[in-house]
């Protein structure tokens, strides 16, 4: 049963650009476009608009704007070198393998690509302002999308971010104070007010007691350009009483002192009693950590260290999404379903960068649906050489922990267990739409 699709192509996009000390080499005099020639207005903006100015606008996180022509304008070299290294927007799926679907997907196609090109090369059109799209609205990004939530779980302390300073992680756990078991219908974790530009992403994971040992599994991330989490209808996450909320936060320095007065995550539940049909984890996948057995060895001056880790699913499973976690020296991560057959089947690569946490979301009709037995196997790349920005000391031996100096190597993976009649019955669904 194969039902995974491989499909070439390229497509990177361009949003957080550098410096503008290449612009000077740019006129004030906006060209005359003529007919038939690529233009700002009617064919760049949309691309900014889709995939861009989501980061790129006034308030937002991203160095400059790309609201307008002449925002845009005075980076064009930048934007051009971007995307010949194909390192924008924060969109890491390699293209040229495994599944292409994916829900909120942001990238540009090579299409979108070339068409940037063409008019930084063609000279920078501005054309017809008629033929501007309507100007994008934004969420409020300090408001709940989800409605008014049942319950607000937030970091426990304010938190200090000086005007200037190297990025920081700041962790932190608080108790739910939940007393009974309740199934999570939707989540969302929202920034501090006021901390836009100084929060680069916030990620929650749960704490809970289940038998002997205490679970933890990713829940749901604040970061620009993600939605929040609705779980399909019949699904949902069991958040059990007593369970404790970790918070990770990166704040970067933005020239002035903002104060954090706690970000926060916030449940919609299932009415008091009501037991889903499915019931959605989101477990680490791959972990070479066993016991005290420390898996993540990474050598010194190394730029291409590989780590392989195997998580098997004993029950049938629809896979959801799937997310890296590495720390510094991560450069690049795949998932591989090995079924019960042995076929083995590539389901993602990604390219990591330590600054971005991305889950990627499989659209519905192409999800993974794994049969029992099979093994989720996770490869990971480390680079510890000097040829890493990221790599404080690449003098140094790397081995497992949970500072940034330290590493991991493993994903998280959000996925739901199946009885093998709903199973057989969507593997055959899926087979029918994909044969029609």
């Amino acid at each position: 049963m194969k039902f995974v699709k491989t499909l070439g192509g390229l497509a990177f996009g361009v949003c957080v650009l550098l410096s503008p000390r290449s612009a000077g080499f740019l006129s004030a005099q906006a060209p005359t476009a003529r007919e038939g020639q690529v233009t700002f207005s009617k064919d760049v903006a949309p691309i900014f608009q889709r995939s861009c100015q989501n980061c790129h606008r006034p308030g937002s996180i991203a160095p400059m704007s790309l609201m307008t022509y002449e925002d845009a304008r005075p980076w064009a070299r930048s934007i051009r070198r971007r995307i010949a290294a194909r390192e924008m927007p924060p969109w890491y799926i390699e293209k040229n393998v495994g599944i292409q679907e994916f829900k909120d997907d942001i990238s540009l196609s090579d299409a979108d690509i070339a068409t940037i090109t063409v008019w930084i090369d063609g000279g920078l059109l501005k054309g017809n302002p008629a033929d501007m799209p309507p100007p994008r609205k934004f969420d409020d990004l300090e408001q709940w999308r989800i409605g008014k939530p049942d319950l607000v779980v937030r970091v426990p302390q304010d938190w200090t971010i000086p005007a200037e300073g190297p990025d920081a992680w700041i962790e932190s756990i608080a108790p739910t104070g939940l007393t009974e078991d309740r199934y999570v219908k939707a989540m969302q974790t929202r920034p501090g007010p006021g901390t836009l530009k100084v929060i680069h992403h916030v990620t929650t994971t749960m704490r809970q007691q289940g038998g002997d040992a205490a679970e933890e599994q990713f829940l749901s991330e604040y970061s620009l350009g993600k939605n929040a989490e609705f779980m399909p209808e019949g699904s949902g996450i069991l958040l059990k009483a007593g369970s404790m909320i970790k918070f990770q936060v990166h704040y970067h320095s933005y020239g002035e002192e903002v104060v954090d007065t706690r970000a926060g995550l916030g449940f919609v539940f299932y009415p008091k009693g009501v037991v889903p049909k499915y019931v959605e984890v989101r477990r680490s996948v791959g972990n070479p950590v066993h016991g005290n057995i420390n898996g993540i060895d990474v050598p010194a001056n190394d730029a291409n260290v590989r780590i392989d880790g195997y998580t098997r699913l004993d029950k049938p499973t629809r896979v959801v999404a799937f997310q890296a976690h590495m720390h510094a020296r991560g450069k690049r991560m795949c998932m591989e379903a090995i079924l019960p057959n042995m076929d083995v089947e590539t389901l993602s690569c990604t390219k990591y960068d330590f600054n971005w946490n991305l889950t990627y979301t499989y659209a519905d009709d192409v999800a993974p649906l794994l049969p029992a037995g099979t093994l989720l196997h996770i490869i990971g790349w480390h680079d510890n050489s000097a040829g890493n920005r990221l790599n404080r000391d690449p003098r140094n031996w790397v081995g497992w922990g949970a500072r940034t100096v330290d590493d991991m190597s493993f994903a998280w993976v959000a996925m739901v267990s199946l009885d093998q009649a709903d199973f057989d019955r969507m593997v055959a669904e899926r087979k029918a739409k994909h044969t029609n």
